[in-house]
């Protein structure tokens, strides 16, 4: 496309795209936005070397126009969007890219695979989120799924509501708390149980957690406060019906004197596993697999679609995807008691923003560069928990149904 529309003078016309998803995934009632700071860095650092030229002439992959143009890439084009952290909805215009089709066409993959993995990953954890009401999960999914997958998937999750991460380089790059445990192999190391908990408990000290089912989890937990004391600071159960372990292991530490030993739980959780253990004296889990696989919807489905050129609309119109032209605008209507009532997307302006309404499109990028004061990861992870609060009850259901609230066009 690129090659072509340089070859016929169509490349420097005035263009924009927009990302939306047409449905959200089976189950979903609405979306999260995440990835949006993953994804402005990597627009900005998003060029062409020499290597990569060389590449893509010796393949026959572009001509020489079209490797002199990739040589001096640089996107310096604007950007809005909905801010990172905010619920979208089918049809929320959640990210508008505006340049020439030149410098925008080339974007495409990189956006949408940033957006659809990261925001699968978000949707996923805060319906976990929501089914833990108020205990905190770490994030335990690096060894699911692929290494960079592993961090971005951390970052996602954690402004999705997760209280931390077990992956180092997410607590590097973005700041994520860390927590873990020790794992089986570190037991199975010594010559007995009492061995490897002693051995934890003097590097780390009697508030560590340790791992008490890699045996006989009612001798481990005995042992755990033998080695420990009453001051053990958690144990953590990996395996078997969870909601009657939990109960029992409850029963057991305060006999034995350890009222504040927590338990932490974990084994393939999601959000349905989360939401049945509500009632188990559960005060930590550990969710991995489901996470770094959006629970049953690994990606958003997001599209990267072409709607206006030099002030024209333009819009597919096939029978099963079609799409509306021109650059959209969106605000959320709200009850007078901050209850969201539906998605307004317009064509153009949207109507004036009434006492209880909301605008939903922030500027993210001017001339190829991020605009100053954008929110941090913490301040998107806020403002997810404050919109979140927002949805009717039918809203934050774990079971089938339709979106949360209507998008209204």
């Amino acid at each position: 496309m690129l090659g072509s529309a340089l070859r016929d003078g169509t490349a420097s016309r005035r263009c924009t795209f927009e990302v939306f998803a047409r449905r959200l995934p089976d189950g979903r009632r609405y979306g999260v936005v995440a990835g949006t700071g993953r994804l402005l860095e990597a627009i900005v650092g998003f060029r062409f070397d020499g290597a990569i030229i060389d590449f893509l002439r010796s393949n026959d992959v572009i001509d020489g126009p079209t490797a002199e143009y990739l040589a001096g890439y640089r996107f310096s084009g604007d950007v809005d969007g909905y801010a990172e952290g905010e619920l979208y909805f089918p049809h929320s215009p959640i990210l508008t890219v505006t340049g020439t089709f030149a410098e925008a066409v080339v974007l495409e993959t990189l956006i949408l695979s940033v957006l659809n993995h990261d925001s699968a990953i978000a949707a996923a954890a805060a319906r976990m989120v929501t089914a833990a009401a108020g205990r905190p999960i770490i994030e335990m999914g690096s060894r699911r799924t692929h290494e960079q997958a592993a961090v971005a998937s951390a970052r996602a999750a954690y402004l999705a509501g997760f209280a931390s991460t077990s992956n180092l380089e997410a607590a590097r790059a973005y700041g994520v708390p860390t927590a873990g445990t020790a794992a089986h192999a570190f037991t199975l190391l010594h010559d007995d149980e009492r061995s490897a908990f002693a051995a934890q408990v003097a590097a780390l000290g009697p508030g560590t957690t340790l791992l008490v089912d890699t045996y006989d989890i009612t001798r481990g937990i005995e042992l755990a406060v033998e080695v420990a004391g009453p001051s053990l600071g958690a144990v953590r159960i990996d395996s078997g019906d969870l909601g009657v372990l939990a109960k029992q292991a409850r029963a057991q530490l305060d006999g034995l004197g350890a009222l504040g030993t927590k338990i932490v739980v974990s084994g393939d959780l999601d959000e349905f596993a989360i939401a049945a253990l509500g009632a188990a004296p559960v005060d930590a889990y550990g969710a991995g697999t489901a996470v770094v696989v959006g629970s049953g919807a690994p990606t958003a489905g997001l599209v990267y679609k072409l709607v206006d050129v030099d002030g024209r609309p333009v819009a597919k119109r096939s029978e099963d995807k079609a799409s509306t032209g021109g650059r959209k605008v969106a605000l959320r209507t709200h009850k007078p008691t901050g209850t969201a009532l539906a998605e307004i997307v317009a064509v153009g302006s949207a109507p004036e923003p009434a006492d209880a309404s909301r605008p939903l499109q922030i500027a993210l990028m001017r001339g190829g560069e991020p605009v100053d004061g954008l929110p941090t990861l913490e301040q998107s992870r806020r403002h997810l928990r404050e919109a979140t609060v927002t949805l009717p009850w039918d809203g934050l259901k774990l079971s089938k149904g339709d979106p949360a609230i209507p998008t209204l066009r």
